[in-house]
């Protein structure tokens, strides 16, 4: 059990608010599936078609080549869970369709509902720190199997605000929260992570979830199997 008693939470998605295999097995399955339809039905979209330029410079892919190359390349990217920005933005507007559709329907642990909605209420601050992107974020808690939950979340931040393993982002987050890092307690599965909001000075919490992997990481950081364990 951690009791915190500051006026700010950071949630990891992945792992945290929601199970990987979801996010493998039913996330990145629908974006494969989609990427090389929607490269080439929206290639002439300014957004998308800056993307794919900026996909293209991280893969070495020639950007006047067939689409079919570029959504190959992207594939061994989602393959590999590397976490690339414009990767993630282009994931972001592939999953739009689905959620839109209900084809798509976000799990997310039975605990964080409730807790979400408690804090919320009790006026902290709670927002999203994931690599996906803050198009994906608002998507995927827009349509939950619990309903709606953007409304209890104050912000999001994706990897255009730095890496999750780099301690200057969460200081760039709790600056843009307008909060000292110590006020704000970061909740992630990932050892790499949670050491970086240390480094920060964030106060951390390692989220244990069914299906997660070893943290990993150097410091030692308080287990929760459920947000309910978190005091507040």
């Amino acid at each position: 059990m951690i009791v915190f008693d500051g006026p700010g939470i950071l949630l990891d998605v992945e792992g945290t608010t929601s199970s990987i295999s979801f996010v493998y097995d039913v996330l990145f399955e629908f974006a494969k599936r989609q990427v090389g339809e929607f490269l080439v039905a929206q290639r002439d979209d300014p957004l998308v078609r800056g993307l794919a330029h900026s996909l293209a410079a991280e893969t070495g892919v020639d950007p006047a080549a067939a689409p079919e190359r570029l959504a190959l390349a992207a594939i061994d990217l989602m393959n590999r869970d590397v976490k690339s920005t414009p990767l993630k933005a282009l994931q972001g507007l592939i999953w739009r369709s689905g959620f839109e559709s209900g084809e798509l329907v976000a799990h997310v642990f039975p605990d964080v509902p409730p807790a979400l909605e408690q804090w919320a209420a009790s006026g902290l601050d709670v927002r999203i720190y994931s690599s996906g992107s803050i198009e994906a974020q608002r998507l995927f808690f827009g349509h939950t199997a619990a309903g709606n939950l953007l409304p209890t979340l104050r912000g999001h931040y994706d990897t255009t605000t730095g890496p999750k393993r780099e301690a200057s982002s969460y200081a760039k987050i709790a600056a843009d929260m307008g909060m000292e890092p110590r006020q704000i307690l970061f909740v992630s599965d990932v050892g790499a992570e949670l050491d970086a909001a240390r480094t920060a000075g964030m106060a951390t919490a390692l989220a244990i979830r069914p299906g997660n992997r070893e943290p990993g990481g150097l410091f030692a950081h308080e287990p929760v199997e459920s947000f309910t364990e978190i005091v507040v």
